[in-house]
């Protein structure tokens, strides 16, 4: 590709699946045990992924899409269970930092301090977060038509909201009170929890790669965070990602 191209991480396949029919001059490469779908989005150049679920999948697919494909702006979209109070299903995070929930190598360093980095907290790219997150609300502005009002109301969603903050990553599914109950003792600032964001984010932090992550909140990362799960993403998130990434890209000449 003649211009270094952006970036979309799914986490999702459903999500990738919304996005690839809009992809212009399309090609796929494979590589790493991925299919990377390059082409153009609203003459953008992009680079389309599935990254697969956790930190070491995330880190890989960040590494290559920076290392391969020369790609210094990357978002990851996914969902994520809600932690703090106010964000509800149906919500869209988006991350201004990030961090590793489950690091600790104590009492070598503190606690979530990512070794030898001397810091815990990775800053996502803030121009990237201030135009995902005017997208977001665009979109979420008109969240009955996108999505209608009965599938909004089979999942209890009354009024999506836009939350920016604190996201952490770990290598677990929080599926519990009591998990999550903890993480917002722990980390009262977490907006969300989800298994992916931190990672790319250290990985883009090595590289002087741009980033953003931006997560449709599915669950209260509780003990009904199984609960049609996989309805929530084909009706709920995928259109969600399909929507905002679109608008984000049409209203930015240069990302």
């Amino acid at each position: 590709m003649s211009r270094t191209p952006v970036a979309i991480v799914s986490a999702m396949r459903e999500e990738l699946r919304a996005l690839l029919p809009a992809l212009r001059r399309a090609g796929t490469v494979h590589l790493g045990g991925r299919e990377f779908h390059h082409g153009e989005l609203h003459g953008h150049p992009v680079v389309l992924v599935l990254s697969g679920i956790g930190k070491v999948a995330a880190a890989t697919t960040a590494a290559l899409l920076i290392h391969e494909f020369k790609a210094r702006v990357l978002v990851l979209t996914g969902v994520a269970g809600g932690l703090r109070g106010e964000v509800k299903v149906g919500d869209v995070v988006v991350a201004d930092q990030l961090l590793q929930h489950d690091m600790d190598a104590s009492p070598l360093f503190p606690r979530y301090e990512v070794p030898l980095t001397g810091r815990s907290h990775f800053d996502a790219d803030a121009a990237l977060v201030e135009a995902l997150a005017a997208a977001a609300r665009r979109c979420l502005g008109r969240a009955e038509a996108l999505i209608g009002v009965d599938h909004l109301r089979a999942f209890g969603i009354d009024g999506a909201l836009l939350h920016q903050g604190l996201i952490v990553s770990g290598d677990r599914f929080v599926a519990s009170l009591a998990h999550s109950d903890e993480l917002r003792t722990r980390l009262p600032q977490a907006l969300a929890v989800e298994m992916e964001g931190a990672a790319m984010a250290q990985v883009c932090a090595d590289f002087g790669a741009r980033f953003a992550v931006m997560r449709t909140i599915s669950d209260r990362a509780d003990d009904s965070a199984h609960v049609d799960f996989q309805r929530f993403i084909v009706e709920v998130a995928s259109v969600y990602t399909h929507v905002i990434i679109d608008d984000w890209l049409r209203h930015s000449p240069l990302v």
